[in-house]
């Protein structure tokens, strides 16, 4: 079972823990996959107050902390202050061992004061991203993203966009099928990528006919196999290709065609985890022109070819 541990500390808001109890922590018996065994731990000892007028009460220290194999902070106490050194201790021999370590909003200021994203490309919530950049100037902070896979170390933006990283591990150890049903009981929207805005001006839209942008979303991922075109997208929205460009951009907080290659990724994982197509055909099912095509966006999407990929998911 794989062992995920996250950090809570006196005074902290309970959203970003909340998100990765609910992704982690909460059984999931009817996937038939072994599920995670989450550790909430702390540094102080005794009921921590957080943000809303309650206290909670962990069974781990920072042994159990460091000792996980995903090791998860979701936030400091302060961006402007010090991590405490039995926190920056307790990363280092996580690392040591091989654990992947996951921050979200400000906790990337405990991977920072570690060294643990010295020379990484890695993200925050917008808000705190020039205080990181300033703070630690070896760090190549990316403001406008959801979150940055670094592989073993991973970094996300704040609130919301914790649950996307969250998803995204869970894609990552038990593929796209699996994921996919967890978002489906957490009820929130298609599944956003790493390189997304973290600002946008709406919500991601769900399907309705009301809302052209969503209308034109729900055509797309029914005509994946097809070709599509920002005028297709557009028509199907009922405006003209410039004012659907600038509608959809602010509404899902990346551009239609980007947003197009991405579906199209997302739809060939569960077909190359499943295994009986040949990958020229999963490519041309899920509607790139070429295999190379197909090829060069996965690779750049996925920081892996679909061989691989594949290949990863037979081996499992």
């Amino acid at each position: 079972m794989h062992t995920v541990s996250v950090l809570a500390f006196d005074g902290m808001s309970p959203f970003e823990l909340g998100s990765v109890v609910e992704v982690f922590g909460l059984p999931r018996p009817e996937l038939d996959v072994p599920w995670y065994d989450l550790r909430v731990c702390s540094l102080e000892r005794g009921p921590l107050r957080a943000v809303g007028g309650f206290t909670l009460r962990t069974d781990h220290d920072l042994d159990d902390f460091a000792s996980a194999d995903t090791v998860m902070v979701v936030a400091v106490p302060d961006v402007h202050g010090d991590v405490p050194s039995p926190v920056i201790e307790a990363l280092h021999r996580a690392r040591a061992r091989g654990a992947r370590i996951v921050s979200i909003c400000s906790g990337a200021f405990a991977l920072a004061a570690a060294g643990l994203l010295d020379g990484r490309e890695a993200t925050t919530h917008w808000r705190h991203a020039g205080v990181l950049q300033a703070r630690y100037p070896r760090i190549r902070v990316t403001p406008d993203v959801l979150y940055v896979d670094g592989d073993d170390v991973l970094t996300g933006a704040g609130s919301a966009a914790g649950l996307d990283l969250c998803l995204h591990l869970v894609r990552k150890d038990h593929g796209a099928r699996i994921a996919n049903t967890v978002a489906r009981r957490l009820v929130v929207p298609p599944h956003r990528d790493g390189g997304q805005a973290q600002f946008v001006s709406a919500a991601v839209p769900e399907p309705a006919a009301d809302d052209p942008i969503a209308r034109s979303i729900t055509w797309a991922l029914a005509n994946l196999a097809a070709p599509i075109t920002v005028a297709d997208l557009a028509r199907q929205a009922g405006l003209s290709p410039r004012t659907f460009i600038r509608r959809f951009n602010a509404q899902t907080g990346t551009s239609p065609l980007r947003w197009v290659v991405h579906q199209r990724i997302m739809a060939s994982l569960p077909l190359l985890e499943n295994g009986t197509l040949p990958i020229e055909r999963i490519g041309a099912q899920v509607g790139f022109a070429t295999p190379a095509t197909f090829r060069h966006h996965f690779t750049r999407t996925m920081k892996t070819p679909p061989s691989a990929y594949a290949r990863q998911w037979r081996t499992n």
